[in-house]
């Protein structure tokens, strides 16, 4: 960042620490009409949400989409966010098990374990080399069309449903204030004036 002396400050020798603090900062001063030094508004130093500065800002926005792209993916933990905890982590004794009294042969549990085990985890990954990339291919082009319609479609219907019944709710309170509530106050005027009594004869 450029930095300029004002000409108010060169004849003030007494300011150059101060100077000198403020220029490490970046901050930018203005010199009044009476030789004062100030520091500029922050509107003129521009906004850090929206930085006046062109460069800058296509910087920012070019790292951000760069991190979305090139984000590293964590190859220990591949369900960070518990979507199928309770759905597909089956192991052997949830699905088999044998109650006191039934028991097969131990050879024969043993081998019906690692056997279940092995054929499932090697099955899921024989599967997951031929169809997870056409799949992921799927599923990306059917979220990309679920987010386009969100975007282009459903939130500008919604939008100008919202504007619509605005208008529409005005007219109608309008019409109730008018022509409803004068009949009702009436009705309420006519029985606000029936007294009843309540006798009891012996």
């Amino acid at each position: 960042m450029s930095y300029t002396v004002p000409p108010c400050v060169s004849t003030a020798p007494c300011r150059a620490p101060a100077l000198t603090a403020a220029k490490s900062l970046g901050v930018k001063f203005v010199c009044s009409s009476h030789g004062f030094l100030y520091a500029a508004p922050v509107r003129e130093q521009g906004n850090i949400y929206k930085p006046n500065n062109k460069m800058m800002a296509d910087e920012l926005s070019e790292k951000a989409v760069r991190d979305v792209h090139t984000k590293e993916i964590d190859l220990v933990n591949r369900d960070p966010k518990h979507l199928n905890d309770d759905v597909v982590k089956i192991d052997f004794e949830d699905v088999i098990a044998e109650p006191e009294g039934t028991h097969s042969f131990d050879g024969i549990w043993k081998a019906s374990f690692t056997t279940f085990t092995v054929t499932k985890y090697w099955f899921y990954r024989l599967l997951s080399a031929i169809f997870g990339i056409p799949m992921a291919l799927i599923w990306g082009i059917y979220f990309a069309i679920l987010s386009f319609l969100h975007i282009w479609a459903v939130v500008p219907c919604i939008r100008s449903y919202l504007i619509e019944i605005q208008c529409i709710s005005r007219v109608y309170s309008i019409c109730i204030h008018t022509f409803c509530d004068p009949l009702f106050e009436a009705i309420g005027k006519v029985f606000s004036s029936i007294r009843a009594t309540v006798r009891k004869e012996i």
